[in-house]
């Protein structure tokens, strides 16, 4: 085939070379052999042809969606932004309910009520089945709420009485403001716990008891304060900042915790430290052995063998049976009572609850501390609390609606809940939130709203008016017994396992939570683990990863090469992605080293393994991943540039993001790589390794 001169067309390179001379002998089989040569030269013109107007066809495709990577609207901006974000969330919603209120007024102010309490959306379709369920349900909670709220309240180190109140307003207040139509509202344990680790360093409970309460009511005002606005303002996303990894670890040390704290009660120690942590607990147990009661041990063991054989025996056993776990805690406080009034074993050293203060909650806005020393400290524990107690309720509340099938709105949520604690803190209530334990008797009971919630509250009311004076012998190792018997439903070794599966940075996280809340004290482990939990974040953002990419066979997808070792590599280019969403000052510099250190190592193994004609010349940056950059990126991005240059090689960019490829343009980034950018990884291939521009610089 001759070699083509300058000014010659693609298609004469073809021109087959005739005989000079044809043998008249052999005249008829040269015919038939011209014949064929014309025709074998006819098709492989019109193939020529036909590749030549595809590549023209592609060329012009290419650089027409290359132009649409090119000329994009600007996107918005931060301002434009922050009006949209207000605009959706708190304007478009008023506007809306003031046009429907000058139309339509009955509708909208029914709308709006809607909005604001939820109940009323459901209510229209509850019937006398419903209140039947909701009655038997509520009852049967009310049954495990009375000897839980009691147990609780002397863990967080209160008066018996304000368990049972906090079992009064919060839930009447969450039945009318809530969404969740399982969740069972009273206090828990872990909160219980916060409080009673975290305020005792600012007020002593048993030389001061009366100040420690006001404080105590004090972060629960402060706590339903910022739990409101949390909702208001929906700032729901820094709920997550307590990763779920985090919670389990920090749940099951609570629980270790609780349990340690019990120890007291059920042995009925009589001196026993005030710290939490286990190693000073332990050693209290040691010390005080001596002073062990036998009478409130059996007492208390005796029954927490029943409750928990009722609980994990006979309700998973015989399904029918869930009633007498619920009722369970209720019939051991009643017959532990009768046993310490039949045999007064109280004169044998047996801890009683002695008197319980009953009637209707009282006011205590009057014992309320805005203008105490210790009133900042009383805030920063009230936003503790109040993430926390969040937490656990929205992570009931949306597991049980899941179940349902209905949806659970995390703001209302938050906005009920601070409203309660709120009104709470008015009327002698300390921190309120879902508990998990009863909203699974709740559900188990057959509830079908949150009239439940009502039903329990009316109960624990008619016994604070009427039946507190029945509870004068019940022996203090039975609430203690109680307590212990819910601590098992906070420890998930299976989440543990899983976790440990799954993510092994997050299994540090669940047991640096677990550790920190065992071995130091409840805020640190609480602390440490928020710690890691941004750390990670932190560390995955400042050095995130690259990926080399090679085309998966029979497809124009890109995948990584270790991820998919079926994936081919382009021979003259390398393929980088950015395991990143965000390039930016915290991580430019990092990723421009990794993708050049990549660069050259691929660039002096081509060389080596197959000379100069497969040596890496174009680097791929496909920023698929990118959502935004920043100034110091596009620094980077360009002493990228320089450096692969000094090298032989260039960079290209391939599918970038809207707010990235409008920040390079502005940057006139795009004029110092040769407005090398295309749409997709496969156009720049063919693009740039087949352009002259790309020959060794």
């Amino acid at each position: 085939m001759a070699v083509p001169r300058e000014g010659e067309t693609q298609s004469s390179q073809f021109v087959p070379t005739l005989p000079s001379t044809i043998d008249p002998s052999s005249e008829g089989s040269n015919t038939k052999g011209f014949s064929q040569t014309l025709q074998s030269f006819a098709e492989t013109e019109k193939v020529q042809l036909s590749q030549f107007s595809q590549t023209l066809q592609t060329s012009v495709a290419s650089e027409r969606r290359r132009d649409w990577v090119l000329n994009v609207p600007e996107p918005p901006g931060l301002l434009s932004n922050l009006k949209s974000s207000f605009k959706k969330t708190v304007l478009c919603p008023l506007e809306n309910k003031i046009q429907c209120l000058g139309k339509h007024p009955v509708p909208a102010v029914v709308s709006i009520l809607n909005v604001i309490f939820p109940p009323l959306s459901w209510c229209k379709e509850y019937n006398v089945k419903n209140l039947k369920r909701d009655i038997l349900a509520g009852l049967t909670l009310a049954s495990l709420c009375i000897p839980q709220s009691i147990g609780y309240a002397t863990l967080a180190k209160l008066d018996p009485q304000y368990g049972l109140y906090t079992s009064v307003t919060p839930p009447l207040i969450y039945a009318m403001m809530g969404s969740s139509r399982e969740i069972a509202i009273g206090p828990v344990a872990v909160v219980s716990l916060l409080l009673s680790s975290m305020i005792p360093k600012l007020e002593d409970p048993t030389a001061n008891p009366i100040a420690y309460r006001k404080l105590v009511l004090t972060v629960t005002f402060f706590a339903g304060i910022f739990q409101a606005a949390f909702g208001l303002l929906r700032l729901g996303f820094l709920v997550d900042f307590l990763s779920h990894a985090a919670i389990v670890g920090f749940m099951a040390g609570a629980a270790c915790v609780i349990g340690l704290q019990q120890l007291k009660s059920l042995l009925g120690i009589a001196n026993f430290t005030n710290k939490t942590d286990i190693i000073s607990v332990l050693t209290s147990i040691c010390q005080s052995m001596h002073t062990l009661n036998p009478y409130s041990f059996i007492i208390g063991s005796s029954f927490l063998i029943f409750i928990l054989s009722t609980k994990y025996y006979l309700a998973r056993k015989y399904k029918k049976l869930f009633w007498l776990a619920a009722t369970a805690p209720l019939l051991s406080v009643i017959l532990s009572t009768l046993v310490v009034f039949l045999t007064r074993a109280d004169k044998h050293g047996v801890k009683i609850v002695k008197h319980i203060t009953g009637g209707l909650n009282p006011s205590s806005v009057h014992e309320l501390q805005f203008n105490s020393p210790h009133t900042a400290e009383a805030a920063k524990i009230g936003l503790i609390v109040a993430l926390v107690a969040l937490t656990e309720a929205i992570a009931v509340g949306r597991s049980f609606a899941t179940m349902k099938g209905y949806r659970l709105d995390g703001n209302k949520e938050m906005l009920a809940m601070g409203v309660m604690n709120i009104t709470g803190s008015l009327t002698s209530s300390y921190v309120a939130t879902g508990s998990f334990s009863r909203t699974a008797v709740n559900f188990s009971a057959g509830c079908e709203t949150a009239v439940s919630n009502i039903v329990m509250a009316v109960t624990v009311l008619i016994s604070l008016e009427f039946f507190t004076r029945l509870l004068y012998f019940t022996p203090v190792a039975i609430l203690a017994s109680i307590i212990l018997s819910a601590l098992p439903g906070l420890v998930n070794l299976s989440k543990a396992k899983y976790i440990w599966k799954v993510d092994k940075m997050d299994f540090l996280t669940c047991a640096t939570a677990f550790l920190g809340v065992l071995f130091v004290s409840v805020e640190i482990g609480l602390l440490l683990a928020v710690g890691i939990s941004f750390a990670k974040i932190i560390l995955n953002s400042v050095q995130p990863g690259t990926e080399k990419l090679g085309r998966l066979p029979g497809s124009d997808l890109f995948g990584d090469v270790e991820q998919y070792p079926i994936a081919s590599t382009t021979p003259g280019a390398l393929i980088v992605r950015v395991k990143s969403a965000l390039l930016c000052f915290a991580n430019a510099n990092f990723i421009r080293g990794r993708i050049l250190n990549l660069a050259l190592k691929e660039h002096d193994e081509g060389a080596v393994e197959n000379g100069d004609q497969d040596r890496v010349k174009l680097v791929i940056l496909d920023m698929s991943n990118l959502l935004n950059i920043d100034t110091s990126s596009i620094a980077s991005l360009e002493e990228l540039q320089n450096e692969l240059e000094s090298n032989g090689m260039q960079l290209a960019l391939a599918n970038p993001r809207w707010h990235v490829i409008h920040k390079l343009k502005l940057a006139n980034f795009l004029k110092k790589i040769e407005g090398r950018i295309f749409l997709t990884i496969g156009e720049a291939i063919e693009a740039c390794l087949t352009s002259k521009n790309m020959l060794p610089i």
